[in-house]
């Protein structure tokens, strides 16, 4: 007895440590590098740092398919860090966090006079759906037939339009029944009232703390009744039309919760995430499929200019998206949509 399970123990440790193996951290200078992120200076700026390092593959699929470049910052290596990983395409998971269908035709509207949403005026709103159809559906659709699986993430929970509109974790609707539900969104949507309060006129400050009572009265974001209607954020919010969502992608909300997508993407064979969608300092990192969570159990890939920040006092995202991706780059891998090329 004793010597079986001697060599049932020596069997487990040789299997544990099959499944490892010694990774080289080995840093070679990049001399002449060119900028990072330089594809779509438009939306975000490039990233220029002055030391530079290449490294081993560290994602080495047996059945790699998909080949993607990947970089991260270390302040103890005095630079950047790329290294090249290889992929099964099969295993890999597209994901979009938050395509929120505003301002686009569908319906769903920024409140006026001084309502706000997502990026919370019309015209930067546009601008991210201008993004969203130059760059991230096109990278979606060049993916979709090679990966295991692309999914949208949207706010709240999943209510019975939507259901019965998208592929959830839990189903897929019938022809009809998406049918049907288009037709009821589109009816809610546009039935609602888009009107809400207008900013103040008169506010009353003390005179010892007038700047303290100026911004208790006169918020920069308010995103609750008083400006956007009561009900406003119980709407069913649609993935933006400048995707072109396929009946086998999936949509998950951020109520049913992160052990809940994590067992859905297990389930389908998922091991890494290129991660896509918006916005890259607050839903794209905090939400249910957000890379803070996804980062536990999955190897994630930023794909950081397939993403935007929010862009207060500036006419351009580039600057903020810069600054929290590379910020980001501290605990993440961030890749480019022309660094991930498939066979």
């Amino acid at each position: 007895m004793k010597r079986l399970l001697g060599l049932s123990l020596v069997f487990l440790a040789v299997s544990v440590n099959a499944q490892n193996r010694v990774y080289q951290n080995v840093l070679t200078p990049i001399e002449n590098p060119t900028p990072l992120l330089n594809d779509h200076p438009e939306f975000v700026q490039p990233v220029v740092e002055s030391r530079r390092f290449s490294a081993p593959v560290l994602v080495d699929d047996d059945k790699a398919d998909l080949h993607v470049r990947a970089w991260r910052f270390s302040y103890n290596a005095r630079g950047i860090i790329e290294m090249p990983n290889r992929l099964e395409a099969k295993a890999t998971a597209v994901i979009m966090v938050h395509p929120w269908g505003i301002d686009d035709g569908q319906g769903w509207q920024t409140p006026e006079p001084a309502g706000v949403a997502d990026f919370c005026t019309v015209e930067k709103n546009k601008l991210a759906g201008r993004h969203t159809r130059e760059v991230i559906n096109p990278f979606i659709k060049s993916l979709r037939d090679r990966v295991g699986l692309v999914l949208f993430s949207l706010r709240g929970g999943a209510d019975q339009i939507r259901t019965n509109l998208y592929r959830t974790i839990h189903g897929h609707p019938s022809k009809e029944q998406r049918a049907k539900a288009q037709h009821q969104l589109t009816k809610v949507l546009n039935e609602f009232d888009y009107t809400g309060q207008a900013l103040p006129e008169k506010l009353t400050v003390s005179k010892t703390h007038p700047v303290r009572d100026y911004f208790r009265q006169f918020r920069g974001l308010d995103a609750g009744p008083r400006y956007n209607n009561k009900g406003y954020w119980d709407l069913p919010i649609p993935v933006c039309s400048d995707i072109d969502v396929f009946p086998d992608d999936v949509v998950l909300y951020d109520e049913q919760d992160y052990p809940a997508l994590k067992k859905f993407l297990q389930d389908n064979g998922i091991r890494h995430i290129l991660l896509t969608g918006y916005a890259t300092d607050m839903c794209f990192c905090a939400t249910t499929a957000g890379y803070e969570n996804l980062s536990k159990d999955f190897n994630v890939f930023l794909v950081g200019d397939a993403t935007l920040a929010t862009f207060p006092a500036n006419n351009s995202p580039r600057y903020a998206t810069n600054a929290h991706i590379s910020f980001a780059s501290l605990n993440q891998l961030i890749t480019q949509v022309s660094w991930i090329r498939p066979d």
